[in-house]
């Protein structure tokens, strides 16, 4: 039975069970037999929302849910209401159904960020596609609430723009918000996608910089500096290509020595265990024999060994009775470990535990693997991730596939170039790596 009225409801404050003050929101729902029955909902305390105003803001969201089937005042709502709304319904742990902690912490970061401090005042009719773009294209390094006393100045002119793929992110955040207001009727329009293809907003993704890869000498050197627990660690991520938050929540029941098989089944991020990322990404491993035996020699060398312990548990004296509760921090590991076992092995590459699943990705490439290999093996929804964004060609791969071309171009030179272009003549090599230059005809 849909409503027949506009609520606003209102905000009291009370003491709860524990005698502190909280914010409360009141209502009354409609039920199916058209029976209305008072509802209420605590916002936060007093001490989060020091007056009315405070709370009455905080609120918005709630008001937008309990009017989701009511007259049209709604439909001149508030970018920051849109917000509050979609974080109460979307942002919001839903379990398997829902959108994964990593992806609602990162949405959570660019809408504090970037999208609420400029737009959260405007209505949802009063923003426009060519604002949106001219506002993108102004984004510094630094969030926007952090510039107010540098505005104008040579200070914010000189801060590094916002990668493109990062103010990709954040048009697709605020097309997403555009939809979900659409879903629930709050507007009949999305400025950012456009009424046809084309006329959205206009934003590109591309990279700044290639994603290193390690050579394989690298990758050996690397390991030889690095004592058990950190060699271990890094030689399971080269040779599976986890993601970090998946090598961080790993637990030794999920390791099957006997079937050579790893199961992930949770991944965490920020020191929140949660599930994995997508569906694909629960998919068992498989695990080399020789993995195998280095992850079997840490599990003799582990302070931490049983089922429900973390594989790489944090063994820090500073964490007191929590030492071993909680997984190991590889971003620290990366810092205070990796780089410095690195920079020993005449390593000048900027290095991530996303470089190891990079790698891992073009090695399988260059390998031969077909695209649908490297793509359960890495985890992937779709093979288009596997193609356009972690598998780059390795150079000799690249040289052989250019010679076939010549080889088919020129049938003539086919007697001294190979079809894999590893036999080009001792004279064809001299004039490359010599001093050969070529005489300059004029027309």
């Amino acid at each position: 039975m849909r409503k027949t009225r506009y609520q606003n409801g209102c905000i009291s404050l009370i003491k709860n069970g524990s005698g502190n003050l909280v914010w409360v929101f009141r209502w009354k729902q409609t039920l199916p037999d058209g029976k209305r029955v008072p509802r209420q909902k605590v916002i936060g305390t007093l001490e989060r929302y020091k007056d009315k105003a405070a709370a009455e803001k905080a609120a918005i969201g709630l008001r937008l849910m309990i009017n989701a089937d009511g007259p049209n005042e709604m439909k001149a709502i508030t970018m920051e209401a849109l917000i509050q709304h979609y974080r109460l319904t979307e942002l919001i742990d839903k379990g398997d159904e829902g959108k994964s902690f990593s992806t609602r912490d990162r949405y959570g970061s660019c809408l504090n960020c970037w999208i609420q401090p400029r737009w959260g005042n405007y209505r949802l009719g009063d923003i426009k596609t060519v604002a949106v773009e001219d506002w993108l294209r102004t984004l510094r390094l630094r969030p926007p609430q952090l510039l107010e006393s540098q505005l104008g100045t040579k200070a914010e002119k000189d801060m590094k723009p916002l990668a493109p793929a990062t103010k990709a992110r954040i048009r697709n955040l605020m097309s997403s918000l555009f939809n979900h207001a659409i879903r629930w009727e709050f507007t009949d329009r999305n400025p950012i996608t456009g009424p046809v293809r084309g006329s959205g907003v206009r934003q590109g993704s591309k990279r700044e910089q290639i994603p290193m890869i390690l050579e394989v000498e690298e990758m050996q050197a690397l390991l030889a500096e690095l004592s058990i627990r950190e060699r271990t660690l890094v030689f399971l991520a080269m040779a599976t290509g986890l993601r970090r938050g998946e090598l961080t929540g790993l637990k030794w029941k999920d390791m099957d020595f006997a079937n050579l098989l790893l199961h992930v089944e949770r991944s965490v991020v920020n020191n929140v265990v949660g599930r994995c990322k997508t569906e694909a990404s629960k998919k068992p491993v498989p695990v080399d024999e020789f993995l195998a035996q280095d992850l079997l020699e840490w599990y003799r060398h582990a302070p931490c060994a049983e089922p429900e312990d973390w594989i790489f548990a944090s063994t820090s004296n500073r964490a007191g009775r929590k030492r071993g509760l909680h997984p190991l921090g590889l971003v620290a590991v990366m810092r205070y470990y990796i780089w410095p076992a690195a920079k020993r092995a005449g390593i000048t590459k900027r290095l991530t535990w996303h470089t190891f699943r990079h790698t891992f990705s073009t090695l399988l490439k260059a390998n031969g693997e077909d695209i649908k290999t490297v793509q359960e093996l890495l985890r992937h929804a779709s093979t288009r991730i596997t193609m356009d964004i972690y598998t780059q060609a390795m150079s000799p791969a690249k040289r052989a596939a250019q010679s076939k071309v010549v080889a088919m171009i020129r049938p003539e030179l086919r007697k001294d170039v190979g079809l894999n272009g590893e036999n080009r003549g001792n004279d064809v090599h001299e004039n490359v790596h010599g001093n050969f230059r070529p005489n300059l005809v004029s027309a």
